[in-house]
Parts: structure tokens; sequence; C-alpha cells
């Protein structure tokens, strides 16, 4: 991906996010565009309008760490935005070097020891890389994704924007789509050469509107913990929460372990869940990897 008009992509919708208000500016006349004004972001940043508007345009090359901290209270980054812009600007210090070529997409092989360790996990549990490719799971997890697994190549994103089930298992389809494609920008600015990553986004680019404006907004995020909800064609509505955690042997492969509080709903739903996926063979559901 080109770094500079990721860079000034990037740059622009966080400027457009920020109101004068939000950033403690009073507000005069009438503005044209959403969001900040360059003279705006260079003033709160501490810098001149000509030096910003030329890192906006892409030339992060050389900048040092204090100015992109800087850029970053301005347009009151995240955590996740701010690891991102730092990504941007490592690669753009490597770009006077030979072009780096897009790797060949990398094939993952599930280690019969990883996958014993997924499966003697008791709660739903789901392997996967950064391009979310659904690559292992556990009798439960894959129960729970059996929508997801249907598939030749299950990948959460073409799953969410590419197969009509999706909306019925996301109650909030918008906020899970809008996740998704944070998740894969977030994956872009950690390995912009990954061929894989290219030829997915350019797939569901051409296939779907939706995931098209959702790219173009340049979000990112951090996907660690949290809540989902879920509605399973089988047990109903799940309302789960997760811990994805990183694996040491395998940098870019990442588990995720879903768990209901105790004594709920949810927690009886998956107790139907489990006693489904282990007696219902004929549902589809992989036996294993």
């Amino acid at each position: 991906m080109d770094n500079r008009a990721e860079v000034r992509d990037f740059l622009t919708s966080r400027r457009a996010k920020i109101t004068p208000e939000r950033a403690g500016l009073p507000v005069a006349g009438q503005r044209r565009v959403p969001g900040l004004r360059r003279s705006e972001v260079a003033a709160l940043a501490g810098m001149s309008v000509e030096y910003y508007a030329k890192l906006e345009r892409g030339s992060l090359a050389g900048v040092s760490a204090g100015v992109l901290d800087a850029i970053s209270r301005a347009l009151q980054l995240d955590e996740a935005e701010r690891a991102h812009l730092l990504r941007l600007a490592h690669e753009a210090d490597g770009s006077s070097a030979v072009l780096r070529p897009r790797r060949r997409p990398k094939q993952w092989t599930v280690r019969p020891s990883l996958q014993w360790s997924i499966d003697s996990i008791s709660a739903p549990a789901i392997l996967s890389n950064i391009r979310g490719d659904l690559l292992a799971a556990n009798l439960l997890g894959r129960a729970m994704y059996s929508d997801a697994f249907s598939g030749a190549q299950p990948n959460f994103a073409r799953f969410t924007f590419l197969d009509s089930a999706a909306h019925r298992f996301f109650p909030d389809w918008a906020t899970a789509a809008d996740i998704t494609v944070a998740n894969l920008r977030t994956a872009a600015g950690k390995d912009p050469h990954d061929k894989g990553l290219h030829d997915l986004v350019g797939e569901l680019s051409t296939r779907s509107e939706d995931f098209r404006r959702r790219w173009a907004a340049h979000n990112v995020r951090i996907h660690g913990t949290g809540v989902k909800h879920f509605r399973h064609h089988i047990v109903g509505d799940l309302i789960l929460n997760y811990e994805t955690l990183d694996l040491q042997a395998e940098p870019d492969l990442n588990l995720t372990i879903y768990t209901a509080e105790p004594q709920s709903p949810t927690d009886q739903a998956l107790a139907l869940l489990a006693s489904w996926a282990a007696t219902a063979p004929e549902t589809g559901v992989p036996a294993d990897s």
C-alpha cells in the first residue's frame, strides 16, 4: 500500500473527526469542511502550518518521536490510532531503501500440540491470524461459529460482508462490520507488504460497497477484550466476554476465548450448544481442523 497516501488519508480522516469544541478552540465563522483546519492542528501541535501540511501530505520520513507525539495529542488519537501513526512513520523511514515486494500469502499450519491446547479449553475458543482467517477452533468454538466455518476459506471479513447469515449472527451488524474493517486496517499498518491482505481488501472492495465505505474511513483499533452479542441459529442470543491472546511462538496468530457470566442465560445456552455440537455431527460442524 502507498505509504504517503496512507499517511495523508489517515491524518486527514483523524482531523475531520475533531471538532473545534472538542479541541477547546473558539468557533468563528462558517466552516466548509468538518473537523479542524490544518492551521488549528498545527497550532495545537506547536508547529508551523507549512510543516504540518507537509506531514499531512505524507512526508513522515525522518520525523521525530516528539513531533509524532505532538500530532497525536493535537488530534486526540487513542492508543490504537497512535500506534498506527508510529507504524506508518516507521514504514516511511524505510521508503528510501529498495522497495520491498509484496510477500506471497503465508500458509499457516496449526501444530498438533496447539490444536490439543485449544481442544483442552472448555469455553469456545478460536485461532485466527491478523487477516481474520479462521484457522482452528475447539468443538464449541466451531459450533458457535458454524455459519462462518461453512465456507471453503473461513474468514471473518468475508463472512461479515459477503454472507447474508452474518446479519442474523451479528444482531448489531453495523458495529461488527466497523470492528472487522478496523482490525483489517490495523493489520495493514502492521504489515503493509502482506499480499494475502492486499488480495482480501481488493476482493472485498470490489464486492461490497459497505466494506469500501468503511475502509475509506481509516479507522483502527486494538482488539483485546470486550463483550460481543451473537444470535446463534440453534441456541439464540449469546452475550459473551472475550479475551484475545497473542501467541509467543506464532506472532501473527492470536487465540480468542469466549466466556459467559456464570449461571446466566448465555451460560445455559453454551451448555445447550455443547450438547448440540457433540450429538449432531450432521450439522456440518467439522470434527477437527
